[in-house]
């Protein structure tokens, strides 16, 4: 057996020292939440010891549903790391946009320890900003330099293009990994044609995070397509899979690069017809005047119809929507917030927006 060790993801560098003794062996990690308004997070203790192949444990974000805890090993920590500094031509230095206790943000530090690379940590306190992104990337000094963001980072820095600064400090990095959920394509179309460096990442925390890198899997992992679901193989799988993982995302193998094209459990049916909710979303996104935008289900007399979520800038009008929705996409509840709800992860928090629509 081997001893566990808990750090806050509100104490980064506590978070890095204790990656240092998952690294060497010495430990099972786990970072639990971070403090929410100087309040700690209320949180279920890991076992005091746990088996030897246990590394790390992390905590799916939940943004469906319950979150579920996952062990990974050692090994499957490594072995992701060292494909996706193959990948990338190289370990470099990383800057630490995310949350330690999910996924994405603790396979910066552990791949900070890998690389042996101190790396720099943004202030997870604050809201997440250009100007707070700037100011961390001043502090970078390694050569080769990464970070990963999910999208709603993404599209904050995509709305400062105007700013030689941040196209600046966007382009000082040899790659910017892109996850979490499907990206907005504008906002990535727009930041590549300032060449920034962006690589779009699919994972999660049963494959050890990003595990295929703009459609390509890394190496020594294996992708099918299952009923159209993506199924995963290799050495980066969590432990108890076994030596297949079969994901809830939908997808398909284009020219040998894997394609995204939604979530399996974001499927519903209303009026006997099946409804894509992240189509929905991408649908809306491309309409001016939305800022962000989700969409869940919502009980109707049709079984189930789109409710949405939106936060909205000027120029916004309603009766577009109901333009471009059209039949069974058509929505039957749409509330406009000054910024929809999130997870600390950054992703979208499903749970709160049907809260949201249901009150």
């Amino acid at each position: 057996m081997k001893p566990t060790l808990t750090t806050s993801a509100s104490d980064p560098f506590a978070a890095l020292k204790m990656m240092t003794q998952v690294f060497d062996g010495q430990v099972a990690g786990f970072v639990s939440p971070p403090e929410i308004t100087g309040i700690g997070a209320e949180f279920d203790p890991v076992p005091a010891e746990v088996p030897e192949n246990v590394g790390l444990i992390v905590e799916s974000s939940g943004s469906t549903g319950r979150p579920k805890r996952i062990e990974i090993s050692l090994g499957a920590l490594m072995a992701s790391a060292t494909a996706s500094a193959k990948f990338l031509g190289g370990h470099g230095q990383w800057l630490l946009a995310l949350p330690a206790n999910y996924i994405a943000g603790a396979n910066v530090l552990f791949r900070s320890v890998a690389a042996d690379t101190q790396p720099v940590i943004l202030n997870s306190r604050l809201p997440f900003s250009a100007e707070g992104f700037l100011n961390s990337v001043s502090l970078m000094q390694g050569t080769k330099r990464y970070t990963s963001l999910v999208p709603a980072q993404l599209d904050r820095l995509a709305a400062k293009t105007q700013d030689a600064a941040v196209i600046a400090a966007l382009r000082s990095f040899d790659a910017i990994l892109v996850g979490g959920q499907l990206p907005n394509s504008a906002a990535m179309e727009l930041l590549k044609s300032h060449d920034v460096k962006l690589i779009e990442s699919y994972g999660m925390a049963e494959t050890s995070g990003g595990c295929v890198y703009d459609g390509e899997a890394l190496e020594g992992v294996t992708l099918e397509i299952i009923d159209g679901r993506v199924a995963v193989s290799g050495p980066v799988l969590a432990n108890g899979l076994g030596e297949k993982f079969l994901s809830s995302d939908l997808g398909e193998i284009v020219s040998g690069r894997l394609k995204i094209s939604g979530r399996a459990d974001r499927i519903i049916i209303s009026g006997g017809k099946k409804v894509s909710l992240d189509d929905v979303e991408v649908q809306v996104a491309a309409q001016v005047g939305i800022k962000e935008v989700i969409a869940v289900a919502v009980d109707s007399e049709w079984g189930q119809s789109v409710g949405l979520v939106l936060a909205v800038t000027e120029g916004f009008d309603e009766s577009e929507l109901h333009s471009v929705l059209l039949g069974p996409a058509k929505p039957a509840l749409v509330i406009q917030l000054g910024q929809v709800p999130r997870l600390i992860s950054g992703k979208p928090d499903y749970q709160a927006a049907k809260a949201l629509l249901a009150d």
